[in-house]
């Protein structure tokens, strides 16, 4: 069995009005900074005495920030990982959410996440292949916990699959910034242990 903690990245300051997505130059603001210090401290307590700990990252600068206190924190280098990388919104990245609310793809995009589509970019279905794929290679190895630090759709897709649901149910979980899910994955499934865990105080 395989243990996996998911952690999404802390706050920015465009969230909850702009759709990044992959746009460049999103980082943490002081308000994620500090949290993922606080969830560094937390982990590094939690995982104490672990042996082997792998720390793996989304390419994106939000994720890398949010990875940088627990590189320190348990002595690790993390591994930049381009299936943990936030969904790709195509022409609707760095879009003001206003902006998108009277568009219907958007509607049909929050209403229907296991069929449609951002337009030129990625759908849900894909993420949670590629994130799959990932936690299958996982639970295929032996060895010691794994921390990921991802984004909000790429871990709720992957849990939402673990958990035997459609992609419909995207709203039924909720991932908040710089919280943790963990996991125990073993060939050919696994288990939720915990959900949207605030670590951050």
């Amino acid at each position: 069995m395989r243990r996996v903690l998911f952690l999404r990245h802390g706050h920015h300051d465009r969230l909850g009005r702009i759709l990044c997505g992959r746009m460049p130059g999103v980082s943490l603001s002081e308000t994620g900074r500090a949290e993922a210090r606080a969830v560094a401290e937390a982990l590094a307590r939690r995982l104490a005495g672990e042996r082997g700990l792998r720390l793996l990252s989304s390419p994106q600068p939000r994720t890398r920030e949010t990875a940088a206190p627990l590189e320190r924190a348990l002595g690790l280098t993390a591994e930049i990982t381009p299936d943990l990388d936030e969904i790709a919104y195509g022409d609707w990245t760095g879009k003001p959410f206003a902006e998108l609310d009277d568009d219907p793809a958007w509607t049909a995009w929050n209403t229907s996440r296991a069929s449609a589509r951002p337009p030129g970019g990625e759908s849900m279905a894909e993420v949670q292949v590629r994130v799959g794929g990932l936690l299958e290679r996982l639970a295929g190895e032996e060895g010691a916990p794994v921390i990921l630090v991802s984004h909000g759709v790429p871990i709720r897709a992957a849990l939402l699959g673990l958990l035997g649901l459609s992609l419909d149910a995207y709203d039924r979980i909720v991932v908040a910034p710089a919280s943790c899910s963990e996991l125990e994955l073993w060939p050919g499934g696994g288990r939720v242990v915990s959900l949207n865990e605030g670590l951050a105080g």
